[in-house]
């Protein structure tokens, strides 16, 4: 055998060890944003677990307006759905929806000081808080995963065998400007 030919296998050896590398590196992100997704999906079954004993409290305490607790009953169910779809878009729409809820809920509360003062109420209040946050922690770490994924897959060369193997860029959960803008205290309190 000719030493081009040596050079030539030596060449595609070490390309397509290249190519198994790089394929496996993009199955791992792949598995990465599926994980993140499962960890959102973990903390929002909790928190849809959390909220109806939250607002049993509420109501055994204080016969308060339909209105709020029917708008988080709601939010609840589209998180619920958004969730069970894997539908990212509608999820980041039903999370403003709750969570402005969530706000009119705690606003409510803080009318009836013996309910705020309740200790059955003040541990749920926590807890939703903590779950508010770890899901605020777990969409971001999703967005990076997701955003790790998509930049690698326009690389070159890795762009190549994300092609030949169809991956294809993931959404990132996102918010409208309106579920980002800070709760308005004081119309929740004059309401």
């Amino acid at each position: 055998m000719s030493v081009s030919a040596i050079a030539l296998l030596a060449f595609i050896a070490i390309a397509l060890l290249y190519g198994i590398v790089i394929y496996n590196n993009l199955v791992r992100l792949k598995h990465a944003i599926a994980k993140a997704w499962a960890n959102i999906d973990v903390l929002l079954k909790q928190r849809h677990d959390e909220l109806p004993k939250l607002v049993e409290v509420c109501r055994q305490y204080k016969q308060f307006e339909e209105t709020t607790l029917t708008r988080v009953i709601e939010a609840r169910a589209r998180v619920s759905s958004a969730r069970a779809d894997h539908d990212v878009p509608a999820l980041g729409a039903a999370e403003g929806m709750l969570r402005m809820g969530l706000g009119q809920l705690f606003a409510v509360a803080e009318a009836y000081p013996e309910l705020k003062a309740n200790e059955h109420f003040m541990q749920l209040q926590t807890r939703i808080t903590a779950l508010e946050n770890s899901i605020a922690d777990r969409r971001e770490w999703y967005n990076e995963s997701v955003n790790v994924h998509n930049v690698r897959i326009e690389q070159f060369p890795d762009l190549i065998v994300a092609r030949l193997f169809q991956f294809s860029a993931q959404p990132l959960l996102e918010f409208s400007t309106a579920e980002k803008a800070d709760v308005d205290m004081k119309a929740l309190f004059s309401a």
